[in-house]
Formats: structure tokens, sequence, C-alpha cells
């Protein structure tokens, strides 16, 4: 009986190992397999959150869009009272190779939502092409607090998850305004590296120090529902923390362009730990937004090399400058031309000057009923003015078509300049006026 008993209790044993070896590798397969499973499964997608939307099959959807240079993945971000302004950002971005994400803050009214829908779905070309999305369960929104970041990245998520081909991860305000169009934009890029992001950035923090970096700050978003405010102590030399010294701190602009490879990797983080260390970090830092991304790209090895100093915007700050930059005006107009960015921020609502650029550079005659032009949407040999051809993206002879103009020559040279060897290397992720940059690979310029 002893030695039955104790055979028994070996057999239970063995099988006990057994069973959590074998749950150790189911866990182990699934952790290394989750990322593959995120980016290249083979089924249609559906996002009940997200509206209007098209169900359609990975290779329909490669298929549409094969035939374009390069593409992009448009975060449009608005709160309230930004509705209507983010419909005509929104269509004054539009083209059918794209994809196109809007949030509108959750503390926007209930109305406030339905009409951005209703603008939307009422632009028959959206839905034909099945490329434009709203956020059906938006996020509380915290002015210059942490959720400002994790409602970008969570945008990123989505359109990675929506398995749509882009090269470039764009995010904009509703009081931005492109100063190209997207065939421009799309011929300036064609050239250029896939692995290159557009990031703002600088390590010398000067007022942020005091202001931003060391005071230690609560967003009651994160925590509390519908409440969205940034808590500080009274006394706030008592709260202050020291810079870190595991990595730099960098700073700069909130707009970015991100390539396709660096939002997965600060999405998913395969290759180490350092943009979730990072993000939790920035939780409790003011304007993260303007620290994050220019902090992971500098002190990641392997995108140190390929982050460009520059948003691609166009903004004027007063002198100093302030919180908030200055609105742009007609004034302006000229200045925006010549400095050769992509897109301008910020704008009042309806201001003139965005009519200017609707007529005289995106070509649009009318802005509540047309695109910008292009190679999908062009008058050329069209007898009624130009709309029948937008109406159907996937018009033969007309997808995959780019025409470029003005814009494009004006865009290639303010990259050229940038890219130039005398400044890319020279402007990168500098820690120290001292610090010798580490050598890489030269940036490609255009032909």
């Amino acid at each position: 009986m002893v030695m039955r008993a104790r055979a028994m209790g070996l057999s239970s044993i063995r099988r006990e190992v057994l069973v959590s070896a074998v749950f150790t590798a189911l866990l182990v397969a699934s952790i290394l397999l989750l990322p593959s499973l995120l980016l290249t499964g083979a089924g249609p997608i559906r996002w009940p959150s997200l509206s209007p939307s098209k169900d359609a099959g990975i290779g329909e959807e490669e298929e549409q869009q094969a035939r374009y240079p390069v593409t992009f993945a448009y975060l449009i971000s608005a709160s309230t009272g930004d509705a209507s302004r983010a419909a005509r950002l929104l269509a004054a971005l539009y083209h059918p190779g794209n994809s196109y994400l809007l949030h509108l803050d959750r503390e926007a009214p209930a109305e406030e939502h339905r009409r951005l829908a209703e603008l939307v779905s009422g632009r028959g070309v959206y839905a034909r092409a099945g490329n434009v999305w709203i956020v059906g369960r938006p996020n509380l929104v915290t002015y210059r607090g942490p959720t400002m970041l994790t409602t970008t990245l969570h945008a990123v998520a989505v359109l990675l998850r929506l398995r749509r081909r882009w090269d470039w991860f764009i995010n904009l305000s509703a009081s931005d305004y492109p100063l190209v169009t997207q065939d421009d934009l799309m011929e300036a890029f064609a050239g250029l590296p896939r692995d290159l992001n557009f990031i703002q950035h600088t390590s010398h923090l000067g007022w942020k120090i005091k202001k931003r970096a060391r005071p230690v700050i609560l967003d009651t978003a994160l925590y509390e529902d519908g409440r969205a405010e940034l808590i500080r102590p009274v006394n706030i030399s008592t709260n202050l923390r020291r810079l870190p010294t595991a990595f730099k701190l960098f700073t700069g602009s909130a707009w970015t362009m991100l390539s396709r490879a660096f939002a997965e990797y600060v999405t998913m983080g395969w290759d180490d730990n350092l943009p979730r260390t990072l993000l939790l970090y920035h939780a409790n830092i003011v304007s993260s937004p303007e620290f994050y991304f220019q902090t992971v790209a500098c002190n990641s090895r392997r995108f140190r090399n390929a982050t460009v100093n520059h948003d691609l915007h166009f903004i004027r700050w007063d002198t100093p400058p302030k919180q908030h930059p200055l609105y742009l005006t007609a004034r302006d107009y000229r200045r925006m031309l010549l400095s050769g960015a992509a897109f301008a921020r910020k704008f009042r609502d309806g201001d003139p000057v965005l009519d200017r650029i609707d007529r005289d550079i995106l070509r649009r005659r009318d802005p509540a009923a047309h695109f910008a032009y292009g190679g999908w949407c062009s008058e050329a040999g069209d007898q009624n003015g130009g709309a029948a051809l937008c109406s159907n993206p996937q018009e033969p002879g007309r997808r995959g078509a780019v025409k470029p103009g003005a814009g494009s020559r004006r865009l290639k040279a303010m990259l050229r300049k940038t890219l130039s060897p005398r400044n890319f290397r020279r402007q990168q992720c500098r820690k120290g006026r001292s610090e010798t940059h580490q050598s890489g690979p030269k940036p490609i310029l255009f032909s």
C-alpha cells in the first residue's frame, strides 16, 4: 500500500509538472505570437466603436492602395465647438489612398458628436473608399495632460490594427490646415527613406525644467469620470522631482510625422521596454506630448539616427513665446508659402485666409462640395466642372494617379535643406554642444 501510494504520488507530481510545463509553453508562445497576430492576421476586422466604416479584406485594401507611391494615416483631434472645423480639415486633407481617424473629445456635447457624424457620413466618397473612421468611444482629454498623449497612442494602435497600408502617421488638430495637396505630399515623400521621423526636438529644456519637467502633476481624466483637469500642489516648490539619469529628456513640438516602424515601436515595444518605461514617467509631467516622442526617439539606438528635427508646420509665436501660438491671418499668407511647410497652425474658425488657401493652393473652388486637386480628383476632361471625377475614388484610369503642383516643389526645397548633410546630423538628437554625434547612414536626398 505504501509503495502504491508513493507511485500514485509520483504519478500525480509528474502530471502536475507536465501540465505546468505545457501551460508555460503556451503562455510564452502566445506572448511571442501576439505582435504578429495584431499586425498580420488574415481576416477582415470590424470595429463596432468606429463609424462610419467599410469592411474589406486585407487583400482588397492593399490592392486599392498599392499604386500610390506613399500613403499617410491622419489623426484629427477636436474638442468642444470643433465639429465643423474638423470636417473641413478632413475634406482639405482627403485622398482615397490615405487613412483618417477623427477623435472628438468626450466632453463635447452629444449633439456635436452627432453633427460630426452627419458631416462625415454626408460625403459619399468616404463610404465608397472606406478609409474614414470616427472614434465611437472617445477619450476624456485634459489640455496639457497625459491623456492628450494616450489619445494619440490610442489612435496609432487603431490605425495599425485596421491593417491598411500607410507609411507615416500624422497628428493634427482641428485648428491646423494643409499648405500642400496630398498629391504634393506624396510626390515630395516618395523619394525619402520610410524610416524617417519628423519630430522637432531639443535637449536644452530651459524654462521647461522648472515649469514642465520637474513639477509632478495628476491628470484627473485618468481616474475620474467626467473630470478633466491637472492637479498641482499649492506650494509647487515642495513637489519637484529630479531630472532623470537613466535617460535624457528631450522636448519640442507636439505635432509630429512618425514612420510606421516607429509607430509600431511605441505601440508594441518589442525591441526593448523603453516606450513603456517613458510612458509611465510622462504620466506625471506637464505637456507630455511635447516630451514623449522626442525622448523615445532620441534615446532609442534604432531610431535616433532617423529623427529629423522638423515638425513640418508653419507656426508663428510671440517674442518671447507664450503658451499658445499666434493666430494666422491673411498677413501671414506669403510667409506660410515661403516656409515650404506642409501644414500651418493655428487658425480661427472660418478665417478668410482659409478660403484663400482652398482657392489658390488646394484648388478647391467650393470647399463645401469639392476636394483638393489631385490625380484622383481633377477637372481635366470633365464637362461638369470636375465634381464627377471626385465622386468615385476607384474610377478606372484615376486610381493611383498623382498630379503634384507648386506645393510639391516648395516642400521638396524645404526637405532638401533640412536633410542636407550640413543640417541633418548637426540638428539631430544632440545631448550637448560638446558631444560628438554618433555616425550613421547619410540621408537619401532628392535627385
